[in-house]
């Protein structure tokens, strides 16, 4: 009786170790598999320009966009907290990450948004918002990408779009965890808080002036 409870006690073990073996955290996942995409018909864009509800409410009226997550990349700690972000040591800068329809927009024309949408020609700010965590970048995913981003920005350069040298930092997405989830959708979920009064709906509209012919049907 004592050797037949041993073994039921043991395989219970073994199945709950199993369990907890096989789950894996958001973070994780989502840090593991940045570089992949979702389908053949799909591609993913990491981009930093300010604070994160910016872009986020920026993005999500634009054609072709599938899915936003607010982020952190290119730190050097794992799993920052937005605390440890804001202060500036961890190196992360606060990103969104976009995963488009690439048969409805594509890369160039997502930065092609970027670069009117926010101001590239500040280093580690956006207006009143000062910090890295608060730089203007892109982080791209392969060569393709690389090269796409070079090019829009030369042409944003030729086009003088500013009048001020484009400080933007274009280099190889090297990490990447998502925020917590208070911070997703934020603009949606908070449209009467005072920074979103002031800064993220300005740039919402913004979108909405210059890009109308991008504007989700």
């Amino acid at each position: 009786m004592h050797v037949k409870k041993f073994w039921i006690g043991f395989n219970l073990l073994v199945l709950i170790l199993a369990g907890c073996a096989g789950k894996r955290t958001q973070k994780e996942y989502t840090k593991n598999n940045s570089n992949k995409q979702v389908n053949m018909n799909t591609d993913t864009a990491i981009l930093a320009g300010g604070c994160f509800w910016c872009l986020d409410a920026v993005y999500r009226q634009m054609e072709g966009i599938i899915s936003i997550e607010c982020g952190y990349a290119n730190g050097k700690i794992k799993n920052p907290t937005y605390k440890e972000v804001c202060s500036g040591l961890t190196g992360h800068a606060e990103v969104t990450q976009l995963v488009f329809d690439t048969e409805k927009t594509n890369y160039a024309e997502i930065l092609t948004v970027f670069w009117k949408i926010h101001d590239p020609t500040t280093l580690n700010r956006q207006g009143n918002d000062i910090g890295t965590q608060y730089r203007s970048g892109i982080y791209y995913r392969n060569d393709a990408q690389k090269d796409i981003a070079l090019k829009s920005r030369d042409a944003a350069v030729e086009a003088k779009l500013w009048e001020d040298p484009i400080v933007t930092e274009i280099v190889p997405l090297e990490c990447y965890y998502p925020a917590e989830e208070y911070h997703q959708d934020y603009y949606t979920n908070n449209p009467d808080q005072p920074y979103c009064v002031a800064v993220v709906g300005e740039k919402a509209a913004k979108f909405r002036k210059l890009f109308a012919d991008k504007l989700k049907k």
